[in-house]
């Protein structure tokens, strides 16, 4: 599966924005989708995760409450909902498919096969 990201972008603290990941290809053996962000320097980091058949969602406790995950399977599209962004929350943010039907750790990044190019958010 091919993944593009989009929807990232400059905005003041306080402020939203709305990241998509299109996917292209064969899409139905791929059981998790997830989001991760990474600063240059540090390692990737998982933000949240969601089933593509059940919609269960995992998040990281630095976004809960502010962040959500959600799909549309058939855009074969995936979302994150950012609200009450905070300086600590710019970095490049990068969309994962996993073929594993358990995630188990959904937050590392080794869980998944496929990985889009990113997109850069920046929160000042």
């Amino acid at each position: 599966v091919q993944l593009v990201e989009s929807g990232g972008g400059s905005v003041q603290a306080g402020g939203s924005l709305r990241l998509s990941c299109a996917a292209s290809g064969y899409i139905y053996n791929w059981f998790w989708m997830g989001w991760f962000r990474q600063d240059p320097g540090k390692e990737r980091e998982g933000v949240a995760a969601i089933a593509t058949d059940s919609g269960s969602t995992y998040y990281a406790d630095s976004v809960k409450g502010r962040f959500t995950i959600s799909r549309d399977n058939a855009k074969k599209t995936l979302y994150l909902q950012m609200n009450s962004l905070k300086n600590e929350d710019t970095a490049m943010y990068f969309c994962a498919a996993s073929s594993q039907s358990y995630i188990g750790n959904w937050y590392r990044p080794t869980r998944y096969n496929s990985w889009g190019q990113g997109t850069q958010v920046t929160v000042s």
